[in-house]
């Protein structure tokens, strides 16, 4: 074999691992998102965040035995498994799921539950891919453009912080509470949590923290020019405020432990001894029992509301959105069959 022959085969065999790194490094690089995205709703966030609607698919936790993360249409059509984990705070964006893991694995042995170690992790939407992104353990988090924002609980106490996607570029915002579950046009809307409840806007572009509104609010969600919220000063019942207007209305007067809203509904857990999950409108108008009984992690997507009855994480109940009747979703239970 002539010299120039050597010498074409090895600038050959160089340009071939050249491309081969290249392919290898692209393959690996994290594709930023759409200008907009926000990963969740602040009602489901606030309520474990079990589920997550995303471009026509619904992400959510199999709370029964040998669950895991799963993925279906929104009408529970094509039940399928993404992971075997336990999971909460489900976010969905672009070409990723994140989500946090609990520690536990959701496929029963003969030991039980695997236990392993707590991490918020980013997948791929089948669920490959799984790469920790942190071991904090998170309190609330929300995806807002290319950032996660993660109000984390630490030995010192509670941690915020933001890191991009690509676990890059970790900021610390603050050294108390600051919930991120509500996220809109760039904007965290939050309580305050120190020496007040007002409504307090965190604009994502400088991440500098401002006042809103002196109200006293609890959970807040923005829709378009009103903010529902708990009214902490009167027995957490649900208001709305108007911003434009500067106006309150009580939407109920019941106390309320838990609520969530989309599709033009409410839906919230009255306390008390005649506790009752109820629906309303969003305007308070046509209120109904959809069931009697404490409720708790009502999680809604846009075709149908999920709760837990209080006490009992094995079970999950569904109702199509507007309606007063409820059953157990068996979708959920016989997909891990």
């Amino acid at each position: 074999m002539n010299k120039a022959v050597k010498i074409t085969l090895s600038v050959t065999a160089v340009l071939i691992l050249a491309a081969l790194a290249i392919v290898i490094m692209l393959s690996q690089r994290v594709a930023m998102n759409p200008e907009g995205t926000v990963g969740n709703t602040a009602g489901n966030l606030n309520n474990d965040g079990l589920f997550c609607e995303c471009n026509g698919t619904v992400y959510f936790y199999n709370a029964f035995p040998e669950g895991g993360l799963f993925a279906m249409n929104p009408d529970e059509s094509n039940i399928r498994r993404v992971n075997n984990l336990e999971v909460r705070n489900i976010l969905a964006g672009g070409r990723y799921l994140y989500y946090f893991h609990t520690g536990k694995s959701a496929m029963a042995t003969s030991f039980g539950n695997a236990l392993g170690i707590k991490s918020f992790q980013r997948s791929k939407l089948d669920g490959s891919n799984a790469t920790t992104l942190s071991t904090d353990v998170v309190v609330t988090g929300q995806l807002v453009n290319n950032y996660l924002y993660l109000l984390t609980s630490t030995n010192s106490g509670p941690s915020f912080y933001k890191m991009k996607i690509d676990n890059s570029d970790k900021i610390m915002l603050a050294d108390y509470l600051i919930n991120p579950a509500c996220a809109e046009n760039g904007v965290i809307y939050f309580n305050g949590t120190q020496s007040d409840h007002y409504l307090y806007g965190l604009n994502t572009a400088t991440d500098v923290p401002y006042e809103i509104w002196r109200g006293n609010v609890w959970y807040p969600i923005v829709e378009g020019d009103y903010v529902y919220y708990m009214d902490v000063a009167n027995e957490y019942r649900l208001c709305r405020y108007s911003r434009s207007q500067d106006v309150i209305e009580v939407l109920t007067q019941d106390r309320v432990d838990c609520f969530n809203m989309g599709g033009g509904y409410i839906y919230y857990q009255k306390n008390g001894d005649d506790a009752k999950l109820i629906c309303m409108r969003t305007d308070g108008t046509d209120a109904k029992t959809v069931a009697e009984g404490n409720y708790t992690k009502i999680n809604m997507t846009s075709q149908y509301v999920y709760f837990q009855q209080f006490g009992d994480d094995s079970t999950i109940y569904h109702s199509l959105l507007g309606s007063s009747s409820y059953e157990p979703f068996h979708g959920a239970r016989e997909a891990t069959q």
